[in-house]
């Protein structure tokens, strides 16, 4: 029988403990801009969950940084990766049509800049990373970016919140990036490490990772987490709300784990959103390269994944889970699926059975709420 769990804990605290050593990787070659005015908008268009307070769109009347003077000209990459460094409030006046602000190096999250930065694209905004660049970088255990002051060592610490909102996110690569070096494997969008990740409005078109890896994983989103206390893990969960990851052919985002969205010790509440067209292109599973999770790979112990009014289609995994792999290892995780569909998500080389399209084991069945779970 194929080998599919491995010590967590060791792995858990080695990727916790990255440290920063440059804003560059690997050379790759530039793939052919994604045109983000040809993707489908953001969220599930038939979904009408209603969303909590905490997960709504946050304020932003007040910034701290205005990109732009009401043209284009000034909307650069290196503006944004300034604004990011600096923290607070982040907005844009790039003029009254779309821009794209294409970075060559990553924007980077300082952990002393204040408890909570906030990027709000007006949905005019397209953040790109050429096909060569990861787009945005969090880390509390990064000292390059400077421990979060407060209680508790880098992994408890509540550090940061990072809320990305009306944004879309294109061609962000973080291939080349070893797991446990260069600020850490996976996230061709946004790699998170600590702190707390919120996603509201959102588009991921055609972002990348490395095609092989036993865990590394998230073309879009990367997300760890070493949160060792009873319950820590569930109160801290990442919010996804009414975003699209791919949603068209042409559009997908793709890692060797988690095409779309790839977790180590992280809870997910997942809300009128939609996966599509996202692969896992990793071999072996977990005691190999990869291939696990086509649009989604959770993994760790006690984490909790809500998907609600939200639709999976047409992602694939070469291993395991083509909509979803959740694993949590010491069988304290959960996973729920109310309202929602999944579809066309073809059977790798392994799932869990009457369950098409995922690979689950948790402390109990996947709970599946009013939902069509579709070959």
């Amino acid at each position: 029988m194929r080998k599919i769990l491995v010590d967590t804990s060791a792995r858990l605290l080695l990727l916790a403990m990255l440290a920063a050593c440059s804003d560059k990787h690997a050379s790759v070659s530039s793939p052919s801009p994604t045109d983000p005015s040809q993707g489908p908008g953001a969220g599930y268009d038939d979904a009408g969950a209603a969303v909590p307070a905490e997960a709504e769109v946050e304020d932003v009347s007040n910034p701290t940084t205005v990109i732009g003077n009401g043209t284009p000209a000034n909307c650069t990459g290196d503006a944004f990766v300034a604004a990011v460094a600096k923290g607070g409030v982040i907005t844009f006046d790039c003029g009254p049509d779309p821009v794209t602000l294409t970075l060559t190096q990553t924007a980077k999250v300082y952990n002393d800049k204040g408890s909570k930065l906030v990027i709000d694209g007006g949905n005019k905004v397209t953040l790109s990373g050429g096909g060569t660049t990861r787009i945005l970088y969090m880390a509390t255990c990064d000292a390059a970016q400077v421990y979060p002051p407060g209680p508790g060592d880098c992994n408890t610490n509540p550090g940061v919140q990072l809320v990305v909102q009306n944004l879309t996110f294109i061609d962000g690569s973080a291939k080349g990036i070893p797991e446990g070096t260069n600020n850490g494997g996976g996230g061709g969008a946004i790699h998170a490490q600590g702190g707390s990740l919120k996603v509201v409005n959102c588009r991921f078109f055609n972002n990348l990772c490395d095609d092989l890896g036993s865990d590394v994983g998230g073309g879009a989103i990367r997300k760890l987490d070493y949160l060792v206390a009873a319950g820590a893990g569930p109160a801290r969960p990442v919010w996804v709300v009414n975003s699209t990851f791919g949603g068209e052919d042409g559009f997908g985002n793709s890692c060797a784990n988690g095409g779309a969205l790839s977790s180590i010790g992280v809870s997910w509440n997942i809300i009128n959103s939609w996966f599509a067209y996202n692969t896992a292109v990793g071999h072996g599973a977990n005691s190999g390269e990869g291939g696990n999770g086509g649009a989604i790979y959770n993994d760790g112990n006690e984490i909790v994944l809500n998907i609600t009014n939200s639709l999976i289609e047409n992602n694939m995994a070469n291993e395991g889970g083509s909509a979803v792999f959740f694993v949590s290892n010491n069988r304290t995780g959960t996973i729920t699926i109310a309202d929602s569909i999944t579809r066309n998500n073809p059977k790798g080389t392994f799932e869990t059975q009457n369950l098409p399209g995922f690979y689950v084991l948790a402390k109990q069945p996947a709970v599946v709420e009013n939902s069509q779970i579709l070959r």
